[in-house]
């Protein structure tokens, strides 16, 4: 499928990788609506930080994807959706988990209706290395057991099997990207990197950080985005999930004495107990096998983690006034 002579949806294209995703997509000549959740503000979130001759390129409207009426309407006259929206941050699924029912799960169901009854020709929905829990075996391949470890995960797992009984009942054709702890900038300070990038910038001798031991598969965000084009001009993908990641695994003390390293910082961590998980809901392992990725789509990372991180530290630098690391972020 050539996406430069289509209409295209981005669902939660006001956040990191939405932003990331629709920039691309602009700079490869496709036409963009971008959908960002309402506010009184008229804030369209990371899309505010596009340079100028992109954003005016886009069709930036608000809404809510938990309002079925609503996604009714912007699913007209589009021909590729890519599902992004999501309520995603762990922490604060633990506090509100209905939110993440309303959003992951009916939203998901809103659009995939109104993806049917608009004729929509593809959807790529977004779903996330959390739905394995911690591995059975790496790296870890899109067969899989799945396990809801936090309201979060269990919602995704949902919007997933919802996604794919659209496509085993109705024939929608949909396609389903699993891509593992996406970084780079414009992340919030909620995720693990901006959070140490951000704490030692401002607090140079002692930052806090949760458990030091679990592992995961960093990506870039703009391998990521690839990842994301890809799976959509492909008809090789309706119908079915595919993993996106480095293939390599990285602690979280690992990742933090990386970052100093770069930063040429000599910063001491201090474990918080806010930040730690309950025991039975932290994931400790997510390494992944892109093996389908690499056969199906010709993808592969062009970026190691060391050179994503440099980009990474120059931006949060750049914008550090964006992050208040002195308050945990859930």
């Amino acid at each position: 499928m050539q996406l430069k002579d289509k209409k295209i949806l981005v669902t939660g294209a006001g956040g990191f990788i939405g932003s990331h995703l629709v920039e691309e997509l602009v700079k490869k000549g496709v036409k963009v609506k971008a959908l960002v959740r309402y506010n009184s503000r008229n804030d369209w979130g990371k899309l505010e930080e596009l340079q100028d001759d992109i954003l005016s390129e886009v069709e930036v409207i608000s809404g809510d994807i938990r309002d079925a009426y609503f996604c009714q309407r912007i699913a007209k006259n589009i021909d590729l959706i890519f599902h992004l929206a999501a309520a995603i941050a762990i922490p604060f699924s633990y506090i509100a988990p209905s939110h993440y029912v309303e959003t992951n799960i009916i939203g998901t169901l809103n659009i995939l209706e109104s993806a049917l009854k608009n004729n929509i020709q593809k959807v790529i929905h977004t779903s996330t290395s959390e739905v394995y829990g911690s591995a059975k075996y790496t790296p870890i391949d899109e067969n899989h057991p799945l396990s809801g470890q936090s309201p979060y995960s269990a919602t995704k797992i949902a919007a997933d099997k919802l996604a794919e009984s659209y496509y085993c009942s109705f024939s929608l054709p949909i396609a389903t990207i699993r891509p593992f702890n996406t970084f780079g900038p414009r992340q919030s300070a909620r995720a693990i990197i901006p959070s140490i990038i951000a704490q030692i910038l401002l607090n140079p001798k002692k930052i806090n950080i949760g458990s030091t031991h679990p592992v995961r598969d960093f990506t870039y965000v703009k391998d990521t985005v690839d990842g994301f084009i890809k799976v959509a001009e492909s008809h090789k993908t309706i119908g079915t999930v595919t993993n996106i990641g480095t293939g390599i695994g990285v602690s979280v003390e690992e990742l933090f004495h990386t970052i100093c390293k770069l930063m040429d910082k000599k910063v001491k961590f201090s474990k918080d107990i806010k930040r730690i998980r309950p025991a039975k809901s932290e994931v400790e392992l997510l390494i992944c096998s892109n093996k389908k990725a690499k056969q199906l789509l010709n993808w592969g990372p062009k970026f190691s983690l060391e050179k994503g991180l440099i980009e990474t530290i120059k931006y949060i630098e750049k914008n550090i006034n964006k992050y208040k690391s002195d308050i945990y972020n859930i």
